[in-house]
């Protein structure tokens, strides 16, 4: 099976230190029985075809195919998304990780987005459950065990979709990037802040906007507002978005379909007030997120691809030259990272079993915190990776929202 159009570049930014990675993750109301979560995991392989395979290259491309080896559970580590080694781990993308009552995967993004990687896990839990005795139909992002992947779950729908005359045009300048001390190599600060749901999703009603453009104004304004205490020169503060493409174009596929927008501010232009940057979110999202320049992003995306001068380039070319622009450009233009799964949609004969769901992206390279954003059973948990030991962003962030009425409940791998 060919790589999507969004996973081509990973393997080539792959690197002694770094993967494209995340983390989703159940928190569950009774502790983990390992040996039957080997069991659920041997029973939904074969419904997941598409994650059931190892990353292989030929002389021009990576390419999938099916993995012979069974996965493992294992226990869970101190440095979640740690980098991704393609001939370790019965050489499967994913790891499954139990500890105490949680179950989480950690997923390489050659093979899906947040969406895949939530929709996984939600089958694999279910079937834990089912094995514990609980009876849990399929059901939202719980897919029945039985049958195979459909050809709509295996589609690259960017491809399908890639369908524009007219391509993207990327004009965003160099960002500002926060400092601190660096963690030590392949370690990472997680905190995670929990919302009620209810209570932010009334909050935002209120300023007229999402919920997810309401976290990218908090992130704004503490970057603003931190940049501005460092008096130094002040570039662009910029929050990359990444977009479910899946509802714009009625996919169902189980493989990467999410582009990335960035919403971003000048603060040579004056101090925004927390009121403006919302304006400035809402207004630069719901511009960008129409189905026609989202196509011409797709379209553009898909140009390296077709390009017969790069299509004949051979697979270690184009490695060096993906890692040397990489090196060069990683997160360049973005200050910070926001992804929102939004609402992880289960039965409620599941959800009664379920205490809450943790989706986290890997560290970045450069960007001082990224976070993943989740919601089941009301509660919304904010999850930051910090490759920093400061946690001022974080601790400015969720003291945003306090001021603001709401109860945030924070737990964090700090000591």
């Amino acid at each position: 099976m060919k790589l999507d159009n969004a996973a081509k570049v990973f393997p080539g930014q792959n690197s002694k230190t770094w993967s494209n990675s995340f983390r989703v993750c159940y928190e569950l109301n009774e502790r983990i029985d390992p040996d039957i979560l080997q069991r659920a995991l041997i029973d939904i392989m074969p419904r997941f075809s598409c994650y059931d395979v190892r990353i292989r290259h030929g002389f021009f491309w990576y390419y999938l195919e099916l993995n012979d080896n069974s996965p493992v559970v294992l226990p869970d580590i101190k440095n979640p998304c740690h980098r991704i080694k393609f001939n370790e781990n019965g050489k499967f993308l994913f790891k499954v990780y139990y500890h105490g009552n949680r179950i989480a995967v950690d997923v390489y993004h050659v093979l899906t987005d947040g969406h895949g990687g939530a929709v996984f896990l939600s089958t694999l839990v279910a079937q834990y459950l089912r094995l514990k005795g609980k009876e849990i139909p399929e059901g939202g992002f719980v897919l029945p065990v039985c049958g195979n992947n459909t050809p709509g779950e295996l589609e690259d729908s960017f491809v399908k979709n890639a369908t524009s005359k007219v391509k993207y045009k990327n004009s965003d300048r160099p960002a500002y990037h926060a400092k601190g001390t660096k963690m030590p190599r392949h370690t990472v600060n997680v905190t995670s802040g929990i919302i009620p749901f209810d209570d932010l999703h009334r909050l935002s009603k209120e300023k007229d906007v999402t919920v997810t453009e309401f976290l990218a104004a908090v992130m704004l304004d503490v970057l603003c507002k931190k940049q501005l205490r460092e008096r130094k020169k002040q570039k662009d503060v910029s929050i990359q978005i990444p977009i479910d493409l899946r509802r714009t174009y009625d996919s169902e596929t189980l493989r990467n379909f999410t582009i990335c927008l960035r919403v971003k501010v000048d603060p040579n232009k004056g101090i925004y007030t927390f009121d403006e940057l919302l304006e400035q979110v809402k207004y630069q999202l719901r511009l960008a997120k129409n189905e026609k320049d989202l196509n011409t992003m797709i379209t553009s995306n898909m140009g390296l691809e077709r390009n017969p001068f790069i299509r004949v380039m051979p697979l270690i070319v184009k490695n060096l030259a993906i890692g040397i622009s990489f090196a060069i450009t990683a997160e360049a233009c973005t200050s910070s990272l926001i992804t929102n799964l939004g609402a992880v949609n289960i039965p409620p004969e599941m959800s009664m079993y379920v205490n809450k769901f943790i989706f986290m992206p890997a560290p970045g390279k450069v960007n001082a915190s990224r976070c993943g954003v989740a919601t089941v059973n009301n509660n919304l948990v904010i999850t930051f990776a910090n490759i920093y030991e400061e946690s001022d962003i974080e601790r400015e962030f969720f003291t945003s929202f306090v001021k603001m009425g709401l109860h945030v409940k924070i737990e964090s791998n700090r000591e």
